[in-house]
């Protein structure tokens, strides 16, 4: 069997992790790029046993880098969301936890060279065209991925990696609320549909009877929820201006509750069709704003400060993730931007092998 080997880094970024493709190296156009990304994951199996997947969705992403042709830009970020058990690849949202390996991965290819103890990187995400700003630990102008950074979900610690989020509002459908409400029923579910860094459908946990402190197994374990929760986000996909969502991981669902473990408010994230271990950055950005928002789902939740910037702190299925919020209130609910601290590591380097012979570029 002839194989096309394709150079790549393999990173953990956030608390996902995939294969990091130069974008010149793997398929322009997209339909032989989905083949490309389906075969080197091995999605249609439940253990990606014949690709590099990991059998689980923060698992199966990947990211491809370019210099970017922006005047802001040092660098483009395109991303792909490739499904565990079905054959598809979804390109329109982005992620914020393999976007944390953005920085370092752009330096590891070559792509941007570190300027001093701390290397700042530019990135526009092309999937949704949000600009980020990735201060990359480079002590003496080289790259470290030691230090004494912890984050929930990952084991261990490693070197800080800032994230300034600009420009992700409305980031996939064009507005901070894409139904034009505050609130929605949907199915005689109350929800808040919103567009900060990806488009959320965000309920009240009580709503569908659940504490919103359960564990991921737990809610993964309860298909009545799931069918429930899949048939509001379809149809709430629609009244977003979305489409049919049916086959799409955006948009997102989310679920509140208060918080119990001195945080500011609980949340569950589901990608969509299990439950996220942990928390996706871009969904905390979303989650927290609505939170921040009056009127939202989120009232009666939490204590909503009346200062910016504001930590938000997210209690999610494996700890918390801290969200610094610069927000304006004097016009309603008016994101600024948004930070979080995430780490990443290189975990290994080399070629991917894809079962043909492909086309690149």
């Amino acid at each position: 069997m002839s194989q096309t080997a394709i150079p790549f880094i393999f990173m953990r970024g956030g608390t996902s992790k995939g294969p990091y493709f130069r974008r010149e190296e793997v398929p322009a156009d997209l339909e032989a790029l989905s083949k490309v990304l389906i075969d080197a994951v091995g999605a249609g199996h439940p253990l990606n046993i014949d690709g590099i997947g990991g059998g689980a969705a923060v698992a199966t992403k990947v990211a491809m880098l370019s210099a970017s042709d922006d005047d802001w830009a040092d660098v483009d970020y395109f991303f792909a969301q490739v499904s565990v058990e079905e054959k598809l690849v979804d390109f329109k949202p982005t992620c914020g936890n393999i976007l944390s390996g953005v920085g370092p991965a752009a330096i590891e290819l070559g792509l941007v060279k570190p300027t001093g103890d701390e290397t700042e990187i530019r990135i526009r995400a092309v999937n949704t065209g949000a600009q980020v700003i990735s201060r990359v630990q480079t002590p003496g102008g080289v790259l470290t991925y030691q230090g004494d950074t912890e984050i929930a979900g990952v084991p261990g610690a490693a070197a800080p990696i800032l994230l300034s989020f600009m420009g992700v509002v409305g980031s996939s459908t064009g507005a901070f609320l894409p139904t034009g409400n505050l609130r929605d029923t949907v199915q005689g579910i109350e929800v808040t549909c919103m567009d900060v860094a990806m488009p959320l459908v965000i309920a009240r946990a009580s709503d569908f009877g659940l504490t919103g402190h359960e564990s991921a197994e737990q809610l993964d374990a309860d298909t009545a929820f799931f069918e429930r929760m899949e048939a509001i986000r379809i149809e709430a996909g629609k009244r977003m201006g979305m489409g049919d969502v049916s086959k799409s991981v955006t948009p997102k669902f989310g679920l509140l509750a208060p918080a119990n473990q001195g945080g500011t408010i609980a949340a569950r994230y589901f990608m969509p069709w299990k439950t996220h271990p942990t928390m996706a950055v871009t969904g905390a950005q979303c989650l927290a704003s609505c939170a921040l928002t009056p009127g939202s789902v989120a009232d009666g939740l939490l204590t909503r400060p009346s200062t910016s910037p504001v930590e938000v702190v997210l209690e999610h299925a494996s700890g918390t993730i801290d969200v610094l919020v610069d927000y304006s209130s004097d016009n309603g609910f008016e994101l600024k931007s948004a930070g979080l601290v995430r780490t990443a590591r290189k975990l290994a380097d080399g070629h991917v092998y894809i079962p043909d012979i492909v086309a690149i570029g």
